[in-house]
């Protein structure tokens, strides 16, 4: 009788589509939130200013305060959550995120709409680069371009369902004696407070201690996330507090500045700037057509995060896609008619959305442990000041030179800058292709 031959293990590829297939969607879901919640401001724009008497200047100061306080709570934020787990911090971040966003419909004042525009960005600070770390507990470094590229179809899918919903929600006005826009918050915000509890039962922390994942899968992906961990270990920085003063971290720091001055320099003004450019207010219709260049957004993102891995060439395909996010910003302001404004705007969100995932494939491939947890945060920490800075300067700039097209050139500068220090991050020494690309086996992940 002959010795049973012991099962081969699975295809390291279809294990890691397995959890992708599971934690991606999941994750994706949380994102729409959290974007839709900071940036839903943008919908309530004209009808919060008018109920609320705040000028310009204070409504576009109190956006980006968001991104203050956001700033100041990413690295504890995320060194908790690499000590506590991802499935009760995430619980944590989302239930207090929900709860404040949902409390903006009692911003009447000033006073009242920094203090809490400032709590919403502490609460949800570390929510996204936790996912990126997170990222790095299940995806093995060459499925990553893929992985963050999926995950951030959170971004457009915000506005292509949000854009309707938060239309559809400021409708609502005067409904049961309240304004339209307070629908919008408080709906919205107690959206991401069922998906909080609902994080806590979902969400496994590390694939070892995954009760899900089957015996003969999880083996695999330990193993292959113990190796993943040992390469980047080799050029890590190795403690929280060397990861922090790194070169390479504050270079990368700086690009994402320059990407997220152009995302928000648009998210902030695009429904007003949508409805002024098809002249009807913002609502239903205005949430419809904003939806358009969300979904080219969508479809550049899966393409360039898929080419990026399978070519490992991240550095110019991210320094690629940002030029073309700067020239769309620039067109749309040049533009002489709305309907090739929208196509500038369909190529602006395409560039500026779809060169994020492929960035940080970057500051991931570079950092483990604790100074991954530090790492990332001070990266996603000083680049999201951009949010701050971009609806300020945009103001600004159209004041000063006394045109609405004035802000959007200097955006668009503002992102070209960004796409010429990517390809300048050869002189720290990262060649762009810290990944390899994937092999014939690994091109069947979905």
């Amino acid at each position: 009788m002959s010795a049973a031959v012991p099962a081969s293990p699975p295809p390291l590829d279809r294990v890691v589509g397995r959890a992708m297939r599971r934690l991606i969607p999941f994750l994706l879901l949380m994102y729409v939130l959290a974007f839709l919640d900071r940036a839903n401001i943008g919908f309530a724009k004209a009808g919060f200013q008018a109920d609320s008497g705040l000028s310009d200047a204070a409504y576009a100061f109190g956006a980006g305060l968001f991104f203050i306080g956001y700033a100041l709570f990413e690295i504890p934020s995320n060194v908790i959550m690499n000590r506590v787990g991802a499935r009760i911090w995430m619980f944590r971040i989302m239930v207090t995120w929900g709860l404040i966003s949902a409390a903006m419909m009692f911003a009447h004042t000033e006073t009242v709409f920094y203090v809490l525009r400032f709590a919403l960005g502490v609460a949800e600070a570390g929510f996204f680069p936790g996912v990126m770390l997170y990222l790095t507990y299940w995806i093995p470094a060459q499925y990553r371009g893929r992985a963050t590229g999926l995950f951030y179809f959170g971004a457009p899918l915000a506005f292509i369902f949000g854009g309707p919903l938060s239309g559809a929600l400021l409708e609502l006005d005067g409904l049961s004696g309240m304004h339209g826009w307070q629908w919008m918050f408080a709906v919205e915000g107690l959206l991401a407070v069922v998906v909080g509890v609902w994080a806590l039962w979902y969400l496994e922390d590390r694939p070892e201690t995954s009760r899900r994942l089957a015996d003969a899968d999880r083996a695999v992906l330990v193993e292959a996330m113990a190796a993943d961990e040992r390469a980047r270990a080799s050029h890590s920085p190795g403690t929280l507090m060397r990861a922090l003063r790194n070169p390479r971290v504050l270079y990368l720091s700086l690009v994402y500045f320059c990407i997220q001055v152009s995302v928000y320099g648009v998210t902030f003004f695009l429904p007003t700037q949508v409805a002024a450019l098809v002249g009807e207010k913002v609502g239903l219709v205005v949430g419809l057509i904003t939806a358009i260049p969300w979904t080219c957004a969508i479809v550049a993102s899966f393409l360039a995060g898929r080419l990026s891995d399978l070519t490992g060439a991240r550095r110019t395909i991210a320094a690629a896609t940002l030029t073309v996010g700067a020239a769309g910003i620039a067109a749309s302001a040049a533009a002489g008619s709305p309907v090739l404004a929208l196509i500038a705007l369909c190529f602006a969100a395409a560039g500026f959305i779809a060169v994020q995932p492929v960035f940080w494939t970057l500051p991931m491939s570079l950092l483990t442990g604790t100074a991954a947890a530090g790492g990332l945060a001070l990266v996603n920490s000083l680049g999201s000041l951009g949010g701050f800075v971009a609806p300020n300067v945009k103001t600004w700039a159209d004041s000063a030179f006394g045109s609405g097209s004035a802000g959007l050139y200097v955006l668009a500068g503002t992102t070209l800058l960004g796409a010429l220090l990517i390809l300048g991050i050869v002189a720290l020494g990262m060649s762009g292709r810290d990944a390899p690309a994937l092999t014939t086996t690994a091109k069947g992940v979905s």
